[in-house]
């Protein structure tokens, strides 16, 4: 199933990424096999996720979280997968 994820960094800064397998995903990042941006940034926790049906859905929904700003993206994390439907915030 793609998902969109964005991670925090030991140093504070958040990272969006999308992928099929996010168990997968977040393996690779933990080993420092993953993003070269995570792989010196270590460790990283998983703060937020959603599922799409189609990878080029969540891949179109990073790309839209890049854009934004931080104060954006941190009141998507504290909100919650559950808390409103995240394309209320576009």
């Amino acid at each position: 199933m793609p998902y969109m994820y964005m991670l925090r960094c030991s140093d504070g800064t958040l990272y969006t990424g999308s992928t099929w397998d996010l168990s997968h995903r977040m393996d690779q990042h933990d080993s420092g096999l993953g993003a070269k941006y995570t792989s010196r940034r270590r460790p990283l926790t998983l703060v937020y996720f959603e599922y799409f049906d189609r990878i080029d859905e969540a891949y179109y929904r990073e790309r839209q979280i890049h854009g934004w700003v931080r104060w954006k993206k941190d009141r998507l994390i504290a909100e919650g997968p559950g808390g409103r439907d995240p394309w209320d915030l576009v």
